[in-house]
């Protein structure tokens, strides 16, 4: 007879997907719905990144967020293993400060791509899925930045408030079919985001503000975004702006 005690059961949850899950935000989002018990797709630039999180039941891949069909095939693959995916996290960002008058214009570009254009792909790799099944949830990342403007932020600035004006739309246009669509705007977060801007004047200036204001940490904004998606399907929480308490503007 056997006497071994039975091995727990996780609950059975849906697949969520993550796009730039390999640091900061996305890797703190991506622990925590793993410990609610979500199978999971990690999306990054870096495998080795992903695969280090060492995550239960999550498949990573390497992609680029720009290429739409790489994102789709992704989606389609984990959908094959875990089910439909209820929950796609819209992370993946750059941030490349700077004078409009001095910056690079592929810096421009790049932002163009990734915090519009890859935020679109991943719209597009889950959306026809949740309309279809009635129930789903699309958490898109903006920023204050998306709410207000900053000095040396103009075109990432600009890339964010998009965010916020596709998503408030995107949300109209799928509500009648069940699905919810919430901006999360987070204040400074201590993240890698910084480190890729190339003007070491402005780079200085904003490093300087984070030292001077306890800024939020990933998981304040993980936080955030698992209980967005922890209410009701009939509950939306259209917008949760989070910042730290002393940071002013």
């Amino acid at each position: 007879m056997n006497t071994c005690p039975a091995r727990p059961v996780r609950p059975a949850r849906p697949l969520a997907v993550v796009t730039g899950a390999g640091s900061g935000i996305g890797a703190a989002t991506a622990r925590a719905l793993s410990g609610e018990g979500h199978p999971l797709l990690l999306l990054g630039r870096n495998t080795a990144r992903l695969e280090a999180l060492g995550l239960p039941d999550a498949i990573v891949r390497s992609v680029d967020v720009t290429d739409g069909a790489a994102v789709a095939d992704a989606v389609r693959e984990a959908e094959s293993l875990h089910g439909p995916a209820d929950l796609l996290v819209n992370n993946a960002g750059v941030m490349l400060l700077g004078s409009v008058d001095r910056q690079p214009v592929d810096e421009w570009d790049r932002m163009l791509d990734v915090n519009v254009r890859g935020l679109l792909n991943g719209v597009r790799a889950v959306l026809p899925g949740m309309i279809e099944r009635r129930h789903g949830t699309v958490i898109n990342v903006g920023s204050v930045a998306g709410r207000k403007s900053y000095p040396h932020h103009t075109v990432y600035s600009g890339t964010k408030f998009a965010v916020h004006g596709m998503s408030e739309s995107l949300r109209e246009e799928v509500s009648p079919h069940g699905v919810r669509v919430v901006t999360i705007a987070p204040g400074a977060v201590e993240t890698e985001l910084l480190s890729h801007t190339t003007d070491e004047a402005v780079k200085a200036d904003y490093q300087a503000f984070k030292d001077s204001v306890e800024i939020l940490t990933p998981e304040d904004v993980a936080d955030a975004i698992t209980f967005a998606y922890r209410l009701p399907q009939r509950v939306t929480l259209r917008e949760l702006v989070v910042a730290a308490t002393g940071q002013a503007a």
